[in-house]
């Protein structure tokens, strides 16, 4: 079967080369055979050896100078992304980490003397959309004024089996033709190829968790690192995943917070410590959870909450000039500004003012009560604390827009919190909310070793009682406790959700490389992974 000429395959070329009007298995093939073919010429289409780069298509954009005539022996490798071949010229598009640049090549410059094999059989036929080359050459511009690279040597990097989406163009704009989630969310490198504005999101990822870290080490803290295996999940109200570990035949959870392995360590002497972990939680997915994620937690010894609020607000506004250069984000169709000071609102005012309720001082039965009178629904499990979140979460999240610390929780909410100095019923605790969703979480740390007995000994009731989420007793906790833990503040903020808020993204899995998706079923698997009755 002869090779079929696709010289004029184009990404952005007309809907009658789209995808979807063509057979996906025979360009498959199509491309296996020029594979062969490749092979057949003696050209290894993924050669081993090293190619010198040394320029990208930003540094060619940002360094070339015309008059001076710079970058006169570049080295450039990058993915086709469009060609357009006419006779013995050609111009393609090349698309590296930096963004995308034109390449110009002419066939008796790459292919000298008489010998047009290179050009003619390789290039025109054997060469598709997607394939890796590198490039020699030196940069110009055309005579229709486009910075481009005037290529003197072509090589094959790396060759495509598979046909990329086609981005399509409107009006002059290339607008997405990958954006349905089930196939971003599953094939992201396909994602990250078509979509320059993905690559960009995580690369903000990136900066944001860099900027933390030079904030924290410049205030004196240490980084480090604590188990993912723990023989107890503390540290949270969560559900955990379960594994076992053969070599000790004992259960081992998955962890679901940091918080206790970081305060032994400033029992342990450190005046502060932060760590970047992966988290792990049994429960439910949506557009702002997932069951694995990235939380940054800090704790720093002689310091309180309204310590910790101060340093919280001057870190994200830092951030927010760092990503954007101004301290005003747009997260959806809100404008929200991240500089400095935030309001301040203790959570039974903020109940007080939106649900027009005062909780202060109810018992859990006063709580059902008013639950059922407010329309919230509850369940028989729920003790104080979660009646008193309920109320929160459903009359008063959706009006902190603008970025707000919810201060002086309830002790029935805050296991792990020191008493309020001036208010034993409540706790030096806040939460840090905007768009109506709660960013950070803080503490006065609780470093009284009976209290924190009593209320591991309530969470144990509450577990009792049917709460599977409820906090396990950690007795070596409790004993690094007993030995002495200086006062101490100690702050979570969630990564995903700190990245969505500051690059606009509408979900948690646009802003993880990998998101957890059920798995496909083939035929014949529709019962995997199901219980038996």
């Amino acid at each position: 079967m002869p090779l079929p000429d696709r010289s004029r395959e184009n990404i952005r070329i007309s809907t009658e080369d789209s995808m979807e009007n063509m057979d996906l298995n025979e360009q498959e093939r199509n491309r296996r055979e020029a594979l062969a073919k490749l092979r057949e010429l003696g050209i290894e289409p993924y050669p081993a050896a090293l190619y010198p780069v040394n320029a990208t298509a930003r540094k060619i954009k940002e360094e070339y100078d015309p008059e001076k005539g710079n970058l006169q022996d570049i080295v450039i490798a990058g993915r086709i992304m469009s060609r357009r071949i006419m006779g013995a010229a050609s111009f393609i598009e090349l698309q590296d980490e930096t963004g995308r640049i034109q390449v110009y090549i002419k066939r008796d410059e790459i292919c000298p003397g008489e010998d047009k094999t290179m050009y003619n059989t390789v290039f025109k036929k054997l060469l598709d959309i997607g394939d890796i080359i590198g490039i020699k050459g030196f940069a110009f511009i055309t005579q229709t004024g486009q910075l481009s690279v005037h290529a003197k040597e072509l090589t094959l990097l790396s060759k495509s089996l598979r046909v990329l989406p086609i981005v399509k163009e409107k009006d002059g704009e290339v607008y997405d033709a990958f954006s349905d989630p089930e196939l971003k969310y599953r094939q992201r490198y396909v994602d990250l190829i078509v979509n320059p504005s993905v690559r960009e999101t995580f690369i903000k990822r990136s900066q944001i968790i860099a900027t933390m870290r030079e904030y924290f080490n410049e205030a004196g803290c240490l980084e480090v690192e604590t188990p993912i295996l723990q023989s107890i999940p503390g540290g949270a109200t969560a559900r955990p995943f379960i594994t076992h570990h053969n070599a000790l035949d004992i259960p081992l959870y998955l962890r679901i917070a940091n918080e206790l392995y970081l305060k032994r360590l400033i029992v342990g002497g450190y005046s502060g410590v932060y760590e970047f972990a992966k988290d792990f939680r049994n429960e439910g997915m949506d557009k702002t959870h997932n069951p694995e994620f990235t939380c940054m937690e800090i704790y720093v010894a002689y310091k309180d909450y309204i310590w910790m609020m101060d340093f919280t607000e001057k870190m994200l506004e830092k951030i927010a000039l760092k990503l954007h250069g101004t301290t005003v984000v747009t997260i959806g169709d809100k404008q929200v500004d991240f500089k400095a000071p935030y309001r301040r609102m203790p959570i039974l005012e903020c109940i007080k003012e939106y649900a027009g309720v005062d909780v202060a001082g109810m018992d859990e039965e006063q709580l059902r009560e008013t639950c059922n009178k407010l329309n919230v629904p509850v369940t028989k499990e729920m003790g104080e604390g979660k009646l008193i979140d309920a109320i929160f979460g459903e009359y008063c999240e959706k009006h902190l827009v603008q970025p707000v610390f919810i201060t002086d929780y309830p002790v029935s909410m805050s296991p792990l919190t020191k008493r309020h100095r001036s208010n034993p019923a409540l706790t030096e605790r806040f939460e840090l909310f905007v768009c109506g969703k709660e960013l950070a979480n803080a503490y006065s740390e609780l470093n009284d070793p009976i209290d924190q007995m009593e209320r591991f000994q309530d969470q144990l009731k509450q577990r009792e009682h049917g709460d599977d989420e409820a906090m396990y007793i950690d007795m070596d906790f409790v004993r690094a406790l007993e030995y002495g833990m200086p006062p101490t503040s100690g702050m979570g903020m969630g990564i995903d959700r700190l990245t969505m808020f500051m690059t606009n993204s509408p979900t948690i899995q646009d802003v993880l490389f990998f998101p957890q998706m059920r798995p496909k079923k083939t035929p014949g698997q529709e019962n995997v992974g199901k219980k038996e009755e």
